[in-house]
């Protein structure tokens, strides 16, 4: 069976030892099938960057139990080899609780776990970590450990001593190596697509040689033997083929699972992609937008210069249905204030301002205040949220305070966290939603349907 690479907190090196194993892999031909716990877009693209196959994620909160289990069967029963890795620590899940955590996902899969450590400035100290993740709960089971930023041979010899009597394999021990340390930024890891600093596959693949087991770790790698022969959902969708969707996606916008594309393509949707940040215009066959999150406080500067895609959007609003997460929310709006202070001007289709605030993470309870395209009314679905940004200066008209109707701009829905009450939030009405929210469309069928509908039976090109 493949393993899930977890740890006792986030930062550990989960993401460099995820990297690691797949660039040897990669080195000796191996293709190994990637996953993610949890909603997290960067780390997956880390390890889709480097020549294997789309990592994929696994988020029970996010799709449920039955995705899970269908998506990781599914994709894993394609290759010889794969692994998963693990979110933050192992047990930390929704909230305060471990509910779609990494040790719920490892239960549910029936997989063992492989834990990286950080051992610096540590030694006795390490066993009562290890012992009491591995005790604590009956139902997990970790086989094996690698410590992290161990730098000299004594340091080694003195955890070898430590864990002699204990029945866990080591399976390596990784020194400190800025060579092999991944670039963050705010939101976590730095995107392949708009870091300059890229993966040396051949480095990681010699350092993973040099310093892992690899012959006893790739036992651990072994794709499972069960097979899932059909996870399409079945829909009654009537598709016209002569409406495409188009997509933003660039160096800018990004955050974007690859089964939402996987999904519409296969209920034959035409797909065309549209740049922003090379100022396209949107595609005049396209009958609905999909800006997915990304980073436009980022690009501010450069979005605000290309009048010919901001243009474009402006029109095509009075045309098409368009669809906005976080980011791409963001540029629906007046304005984006950098974090310099100064003012981007964006297409003004929505009246806010975006700036600089808080932290806005975590999973998120979503109730339908009236129906949209994406969701009607006292539908309950979820979502995740994720931002630094926060929009300001929303006209009274238009305010989260209340649901207006007739068709006029409101909020689709309401959500709660798991510590807070219900809140207003998002944009809406019969041509448009937009929301800090991102959704897992594919595996969120009363959503999925509600935007499929939208972008075959709401296109009106004299809105």
């Amino acid at each position: 069976m493949p393993c899930v690479i977890s740890s006792p907190s986030t930062d550990s090196g989960k993401t460099t030892l995820s990297l690691l194993i797949s660039c040897w892999a990669f080195s000796k031909g191996i293709k190994i099938q990637t996953f993610k716990v949890g909603p997290d877009y960067l780390d997956q693209q880390q390890l889709s960057s480097i020549g294997q196959p789309i990592c994929r994620n696994l988020d029970i909160f996010l799709s449920g139990e039955e995705w899970v289990q269908k998506s990781f069967f599914k994709h894993s029963s394609k290759y010889e080899f794969s692994l998963i890795e693990g979110a933050m620590g192992l047990f930390d899940g929704l909230g305060a609780t471990s509910y779609s955590s990494t040790a719920d996902v490892a239960k549910l899969l029936n997989i063992p776990i492989i834990f990286i450590v950080n051992a610096r400035g540590q030694v006795a100290s390490l066993l009562p970590t290890v012992k009491g993740f591995r005790d604590f709960d009956n139902g997990l089971s970790i086989k094996g450990i690698i410590f992290n930023n161990v730098n000299s041979v004594r340091h080694q010899k003195l955890i070898k001593e430590v864990f002699k009597n204990e029945d866990i394999e080591m399976l390596g021990f990784l020194p400190s190596d800025s060579k092999i340390t991944v670039n963050k930024a705010n939101l976590g890891l730095i995107s392949p697509l708009d870091s300059e600093k890229k993966i040396n596959v051949d480095y990681f693949a010699s350092f993973a040689e040099k310093n892992l087991d690899v012959v006893s770790l790739i036992k651990f790698l072994k794709s499972p033997s069960k097979k899932i022969l059909n996870t399409s959902t079945n829909y009654d969708f009537k598709i016209d083929k002569k409406k495409p969707i188009a997509i933003a996606e660039d160096k800018i916008f990004h955050f974007q699972y690859p089964e939402t594309k996987e999904f519409l393509d296969e209920l034959g949707i035409p797909l065309i992609s549209w740049s922003i940040f090379n100022n396209e215009e949107i595609p005049d066959e396209a009958s609905s937008l999909i800006i997915p999150g990304g980073f436009p406080e980022k690009y501010a500067c450069h979005i605000s210069d290309s009048e010919k895609s901001l243009n474009s959007l402006r029109v095509f609003r009075r045309k098409g249905f368009i669809y906005a997460e976080c980011g791409g929310m963001m540029i629906l709006g007046d304005l984006i204030e950098d974090e310099n202070g100064n003012n981007h001007k964006m297409s003004g289709i929505l009246p806010f301002k975006s700036k600089k605030s808080n932290l806005s993470v975590g999973y998120r309870y979503i109730k339908g205040l009236k129906d949209t395209p994406i969701i009607k009314e006292n539908q309950l679905i979820r979502g995740h949220e994720f931002h630094y940004w926060e929009i300001e200066s929303a006209s009274s008209e238009f305010g989260f305070n209340k649901i207006v109707h007739n068709n006029q701009l409101s909020s689709p829905w309401k959500i709660k966290s798991w510590e807070n009450e219900f809140k207003y939030e998002g944009w809406s009405d019969n041509k448009l939603h937009a929301s800090w929210i991102h959704l897992h469309l594919p595996s969120c069928p009363e959503a999925a349907k509600n935007f499929v509908d939208a972008t075959q039976f709401n296109y009106s090109p004299n809105f």
